[in-house]
């Protein structure tokens, strides 16, 4: 009896005291904590699992020599390991495989074969049950192509154009390799130029043409086109198309320089092929490379990949036009928005009467702010592009018509759109910011004897600078990943040329352009070969998220040196 009490009081004890901890605020604090912990856990775990899946791509990996037998047959393969995962042995059975082993799971390996030129797939899955003997050797050659996907083989020969070939059989495998890494860097050399003058000097020249056909058409729609005009433009054309056939002379002797040289290589299978150095990128020896000539090779390829644009359907190469396209679009949306922003904040909250209807605009502001991106591409497409681009050509583009200058979705329409998009956010950030000044600023200000536009100019937008800077960079997060919008208002899946270049006007406004969120839609989602595109989803993926945070660092970064410069004018 007397336990029993005792119990009951130490409960009744007990009551008041959790009772306390749970006012005094202590839980909910715990709480945050712990939602805070789980927030940064997930965000490193994401940023964790892009770097691993995407950076490793990169890495050259080694290649190894395997014997896989199956339903009696035996054939020798190459290839880089990708994936290995178990498999129940009842669904490869389902699946038609015919099983030596009793086991309930099996390990399959996805093998990166290359050779599609030759073996018609990249990848295939394999049964380890079906490998025989693995080797690593260390003559074995990967060569990587602009065309086909990497090569796997055996070295054998190379041959420059006008000279005898250098086999290996005859002078070794060293000579051999040496004489082919040499073409290939006089190769990669002249690719260089060659595309240097049909990307800088024909495209400049074929510019000009456009824009002599342009203002011949434009006389001829004012009727001013008389003799004189025609041959002044006759002249020009001809000056510009002699120019044309010496450059074009220049590209038959570059292309003649390097269309012979050749390698031979030795298939898994024993067939020996034939193929043009032209298309090689790079070619080395992964299995007789040590961890210094790899760290070396990771550099170069990972360089490539910021530096070059893509190839093969965007599975490989770079994402240059694509990173250069998303930091431009987010330079021009930034300039556009944060005037307009804050033109409507100001006036929104300095001038404007504050009643029902200055209530009802802030309503529709901070509505629009949760209305889906691909609305805003809708009304981009329809108002911007069709509306507006439209009736630009009508009245300053006549001679282009009917093909539309502006009238079909570009650079600038994306950039306004995205503008569209993100101005709630800066309006209501820099409202925030305006309403947390003191009247008591503006009061001295104007007992001081500065009138009303001063004081809003030199004390007010000042003071409220870092709020301005704070919306600008809640919009460079949202507008730098949207992708919907821009699918209907500018960006494309391949840009021949990037938006900016050295033709007059230089910033081209009515071009398209590349986007790294459009560019990790397609190559997830619309590649062609998805295990190729796989690991440079990743890596978008993770540079998109770099250049959001160096954006946002840049930006907050200029944020808090406002807000320590305007600091001593709340007080």
């Amino acid at each position: 009896m007397n336990k029993m009490i005792n119990e009951q009081d130490l409960h009744n004890e007990r009551a008041p005291a959790v009772g306390a901890w749970i006012r005094s605020g202590d839980p909910l604090i715990w709480l945050n904590g712990a939602a805070v912990s789980v927030s940064v856990i997930a965000v490193v775990g994401l940023l964790l699992l892009l770097a691993v899946r995407g950076l490793s791509h990169f890495w050259p990996s080694d290649v190894l020599s395997v014997s896989v037998t199956y339903q009696g047959q035996t054939r020798e393969l190459l290839g880089e390991v990708v994936e290995q995962v178990e498999v129940p042995g009842a669904q490869l059975r389902e699946a038609g495989f015919e099983l030596q082993g009793p086991g309930p799971f099996y390990q399959r390996t996805l093998l990166k074969q290359g050779n599609r030129d030759f073996l018609g797939t990249d990848f295939t899955w394999l049964i380890d049950e079906q490998f025989g003997e693995r080797r690593y050797p260390l003559d074995l050659l990967v060569v990587e192509r602009l065309e086909w996907g990497n090569f796997y083989g055996y070295l054998r020969a190379v041959s420059r154009f006008g000279a005898e070939p250098v086999t290996v059989a005859d002078h070794g495998e060293a000579a051999a390799l040496e004489a082919l890494q040499a073409l290939i860097v006089d190769t990669v050399a002249v690719r260089r130029e060659i595309h240097r003058i049909e990307q800088g000097d024909i495209g400049a020249i074929n510019y000009e043409l456009e824009r002599l056909r342009l203002r011949e058409r434009e006389l001829e729609l004012e009727g001013r086109l008389d003799a004189s005009a025609e041959a002044d433009l006759a002249s020009r054309r001809a000056e510009q198309e002699a120019l044309f056939r010496a450059l074009q002379e220049q590209l038959y002797v570059l292309y003649d320089s390097i269309k012979d040289h050749s390698y031979s290589a030795e298939l898994a299978d024993g067939r020996v092929v034939t193929l043009p150095i032209a298309k090689v990128v790079r070619a080395y020896q992964p299995n007789a490379m040590n961890v210094f000539a790899k760290m070396q090779m990771y550099v170069e390829r990972l360089w490539e990949f910021l530096s070059e644009p893509p190839r093969e359907a965007n599975t490989e190469g770079g994402v240059f036009p694509a990173m250069f396209g998303t930091v431009l679009m987010v330079i021009l949306m930034s300039i556009i928005v944060t005037p307009f922003g804050v033109v409507a904040a100001v006036y929104l909250r300095e001038y404007a009467s504050q009643g029902f209807v200055t209530r009802t605009i802030r309503v529709a502001v901070n509505n629009l702010a949760g209305v889906p991106s691909i609305v805003y591409g809708v009304f981009g497409l329809g108002f911007f592009v069709y509306f507006v681009g439209g009736e630009l050509d009508q009245l300053f583009f006549p001679a282009s018509l009917p093909r539309p200058t502006f009238g079909t979705p570009g650079l600038m329409w994306a950039s306004l759109t995205l503008a569209l998009l993100t101005l709630p956010v800066v309006i209501v950030a820099t409202e925030e910011g305006l309403a947390r000044i003191p009247s008591a600023v503006r009061e001295g200000s104007l007992a001081l004897g500065a009138t009303r536009a001063e004081t809003l100019w030199r004390v007010v937008l000042p003071m409220a600078s870092p709020a301005m800077m704070t919306g600008l960079i809640l919009a460079v997060a949202r507008a730098a990943g949207e992708v919907a919008p821009l699918m209907l208002v500018g960006v494309v899946k391949l840009a021949p040329t990037l938006p900016l270049d050295g033709n007059y006007p230089y910033l081209h406004l009515d071009q398209k352009f590349m986007h790294l969120g459009f560019h990790i839609y397609d190559v997830g989602f619309q590649s062609p070969n998805v295990e190729a595109a796989r690991p440079l989803v990743y890596a978008t993926a993770l540079l998109l998220v770099l250049i959001i945070a160096l954006l946002n660092l840049a930006a907050v970064s200029l944020r808090n040196r406002l807000r320590e410069r305007y600091k001593s004018l709340e007080h």
